[in-house]
Parts: structure tokens; sequence; C-alpha cells
């Protein structure tokens, strides 16, 4: 008998869903820093990630950056579009990246067919929603170091029988996340570290216990 595979995370596709949508899509590789989508753009195109992770973003006239989430392998993005409307963020590959491109009448064809990918579909929508309602309210209610700490949480998994951060987030990433500047984060860690909340290892962040709600 066959062990049975975990559930993927919330908004990631399983293997299974994988195998059925990359019947309808291309595959096609990106180089780093590759922006795939940009804000406004009406292309209704859906893209699943194989390999790799992007960034989505939305970007102010004066330039600076706000990044509304970090997406690797099984993720996907694009969906927006469904509705015909302009993409609500742009989309750049944090590494190179390998890439299911699907149309979006392929899509369309895809969710008409495949009513329980429909209802994988639904709730990542419902998720998304519930994440940017607590971005908005992490931004309007918490402090520099509360967005920070909670950013930190909300990115940590268990991992021998630690709580970390897997892929190493730079102060760069945290600071545009979180809309502070990249020496706020570099003080706020610096201050975590000598409390011995965190520890900051070559490809991880390790949380040692729990950052208090304030500082």
């Amino acid at each position: 008998m066959k062990d049975e595979q975990p559930d993927p995370p919330p908004g990631v596709l399983t293997d299974a869903e994988l195998a059925s949508i990359a019947s309808n899509a291309l595959t096609r590789l990106y180089p780093a820093r590759t922006v795939i989508v940009t804000e406004g753009d009406r292309a209704g195109t859906l893209f699943v990630i194989l390999e790799g992770r992007c960034k989505a973003y939305v970007s102010g006239e004066d330039g600076r950056e706000a990044v509304l989430s970090v997406m690797g392998p099984g993720e996907y993005f694009g969906e927006i579009t469904l509705d015909d409307g302009p993409r609500s963020a742009s989309v750049m590959t944090l590494e190179p990246s390998r890439l299911l491109v699907v149309p979006q009448e392929e899509f369309q064809a895809f969710l008409a067919g495949n009513p329980e990918f429909a209802f994988h579909f639904v709730r990542k929508l419902i998720r998304r929603i519930r994440d940017l309602t607590r971005t908005v309210g992490n931004l309007s209610l918490l402090d520099v170091y509360g967005r920070v700490a909670r950013l930190l949480l909300d990115s940590a998994q268990e991992e021998g029988g630690q709580l970390a951060i897997p892929e190493r987030l730079t102060q760069t990433d945290i600071a545009s996340r979180v809309g502070c500047s990249r020496e706020m984060v570099s003080r706020i860690f610096k201050d975590l570290v000598q409390g011995g909340y965190i520890s900051l290892e070559k490809e991880r962040i390790v949380i040692h216990r729990r950052p208090p709600s304030k500082w």
C-alpha cells in the first residue's frame, strides 16, 4: 500500500492538478528578474510556477514598490484577468523560473470541465482576500516593528523541531513588504537577535521564541 501524500499548503496545486492543467499549457523558461506581467495590462493569461520563485508587487509613481506576495512551485497567478479587467499587480521572477503558460480561453474551458479544480480556484481567491485584508489591517493598525514580527511569524515553518523561514528573506525584501526602510528593518533585526528572539543563519531565519506584539 502506497503512503498517502500530504496535502500541499493552501494555494498550491497538487501533482494531479498540475498534470491536468499542463495538458492545456505551454512551458516557458524565464531568467531571474524578468517581469512576467505588468500592472494595468489586459492580457488574459494564467501562469503556474513549476520551478523558481516570483514576487507580486505594485509600484508607486515615485518608483517605490510594495511586495504583495512571494510565490513558489505549485502556486499560480494571473487569474484576476478572468473578468477581462486589467492586471491588479506586476509579477517578476526572483530566480530562474519555469512556468506553465495557459491562455485565458483554455483556462476557462479547463475550469468548466474540472469542478474539483474550480473549487480549489475559489478557495485560493478566498485565501487571497483574507491575506489582503490582513495586510491592510497590519499596515493600518500595527507599527513597523509589529509588521516585521507578523511577517516573520506568517512566513515561518516547522523545521526539525524549530520554527524557521527556510528561504532567507533579505532585509530589502522585508522592507518592501511591510512599507518601511531597509535601515529600519536592520535595527529591528538587531534588537530581535540581541533579545534572543531570532538568529540569522546562512539560508534561513530561525525563530527561537515568539516576538512580543509591541516593542
